[in-house]
């Protein structure tokens, strides 16, 4: 792994450098193990600790196949599906490489007793598979997490609809915590030459989830002048709702848990802000029971926000908890758009306010390769910037996941996989200089 780090860091590494470079017969990776899989059972979800089930150990090195790449990978992120894997719910994620595994000779090496897990990376190239022609050794590149086969008529409008859509270090194995990931070509998109490497493997999954979900016309198609709900604006997913809805020219109404989180979402450029802890809206009676009046005071403290409109568009994510005040709340014909459910998958909503408005609910998931690249796009131009706000080394992946489950992270969580220690990777300091502010906005709360 040394002679790879030190191509990596070396301004003279040519390609083939990097096709010469021997590759190790093992890395280390962030792994859930099968006979793990039924530690937590009994315990509430809220007390599963993602530091006991979550592991660092060396594991061979996959074999190569067609329109694959191995990437050596500087730096990764947590999501929200990494914890899900940690915690083995809302099933051991072994099952999914089972079925994969059984679909072809080549996708059984993805059916293992372990679980090399994460959603995102950003690195080198260090090999490509035949068929490979767009990317070659050495590139620099992040991954998005789509992995489709496209053998099916299905998936060629639309790859999410593929029937053998998976997202790759979830529902496949050899995801991208780790020192080396292998991923499909058509997962690899351009590293953005302003950003470190951890910084550049923060957006590429909740970015382009939040795509899809608010701008694409697969989602809400999000237009000029709408007000957008969105719910956890300075996290994950709803941070770069946020900057999608500014930079796209909506309104966002932004929905958060602190006032430090607030002042985050004023420091995007947000001004119509909604501290639910602060306001003390409870949607729920006790565990079975909403309540309308709660609904209706948030519609109204909205209505204060945009000058009597109700929104068009609520980015939904929080599920269960959420749910019925985010349809009741939505305009006549508007649109509810859920990607996540983290508070709950089944949701309880008055129907009538939907049918009787003429209100949409959207099921979004991920992105398509096209719509992952004009999020990553708008990242390169840096329309768009990461949410990092703090970043772990990889024998600290359990910590991070830890901290994304018990909700003690603003935006996103790096981990760093061969970087060394952070900073590393930066290509284009001068146009750097002009969104370095932007840039650690998300750190800033934390160094003050």
């Amino acid at each position: 792994m040394k002679e790879i780090l030190d191509a990596i860091r070396s301004a003279d590494a040519t390609s083939a450098d990097f096709a010469a470079l021997a590759l190790p017969e093992s890395y280390r990776a962030v792994t859930v193990r099968k006979d793990e899989s039924a530690m937590f059972e009994g315990l509430a979800t809220c007390d599963k600790d993602p530091r006991k089930s979550l592991h660092v150990e060396e594991v061979p090195l996959p074999e190569l196949g067609p329109g694959e790449a191995l990437v050596a990978v500087m730096a990764s992120s947590v999501n929200y599906n990494s914890v899900w894997s940690s915690i083995f719910e809302p099933l051991p994620t072994f099952g999914f490489l089972e079925r994969y595994g059984r679909l072809s000779p080549l996708t059984k090496r993805h059916d293992l007793p372990y679980h090399v897990i994460g959603s995102d990376l950003a690195g080198v190239v260090l090999r490509t598979g035949p068929g490979v022609n767009v990317w070659k050794a050495g590139d620099e590149v992040v991954a998005h997490c789509l992995s489709v086969e496209l053998e099916s008529s299905d998936g060629h409008n639309d790859t999410m609809l593929d029937p053998e859509q998976r997202i790759w270090g979830f529902e496949t194995n050899f995801g991208g915590l780790a020192e080396i990931a292998l991923v499909k070509s058509n997962q690899l998109m351009p590293k953005p030459d302003h950003l470190s490497w951890e910084e550049a493997a923060a957006p590429g999954l909740v970015n382009s989830t939040a795509y899809r979900q608010l701008v694409s016309r697969n989602g809400a198609g999000m237009k000029q002048g709408d007000n957008v709900l969105i719910w956890g604006a300075s996290g994950g997913l709803g941070s770069y709702a946020t900057q999608l809805a500014l930079a796209g020219g909506a309104n966002p109404v932004c929905v958060v848990s602190s006032e430090q989180k607030a002042g985050i979402c004023r420091a995007m450029g947000a001004e119509a802000i909604i501290d639910r802890n602060a306001e003390g809206y409870a949607f729920w009676k006790d565990e079975d029971t909403q309540d309308p009046r709660e609904w209706k005071r948030f519609g109204q403290r909205i209505r204060e926000l945009t000058g009597g409109e109700d929104v068009d568009i609520v980015f939904e994510h929080p599920g269960r908890e959420t749910f019925g005040a985010s349809v009741y709340v939505t305009r006549k014909g508007g649109t509810i758009v859920t990607c996540a459910s983290t508070s709950g998958y089944k949701h309880e909503y008055d129907n009538r306010y939907l049918w009787m408005s003429l209100k949409k609910i959207v099921g979004s998931h991920f992105a398509n390769y096209r719509e992952a690249w004009e999020a990553n796009r708008l990242v390169v131009k840096g329309r768009i910037h990461p949410t990092l706000s703090r970043t772990y080394r990889l024998e600290e992946t359990g910590q991070a996941a830890y901290d994304v489950h018990r909700n003690l992270h603003q935006g996103k969580v790096g981990v760093l996989c061969l970087a060394p220690e952070e900073g590393l990777g930066i290509r284009d300091p001068e146009f750097r200089e002009k969104h370095v502010t932007a840039i650690n906005r998300f750190r800033l709360p934390q160094e003050g």
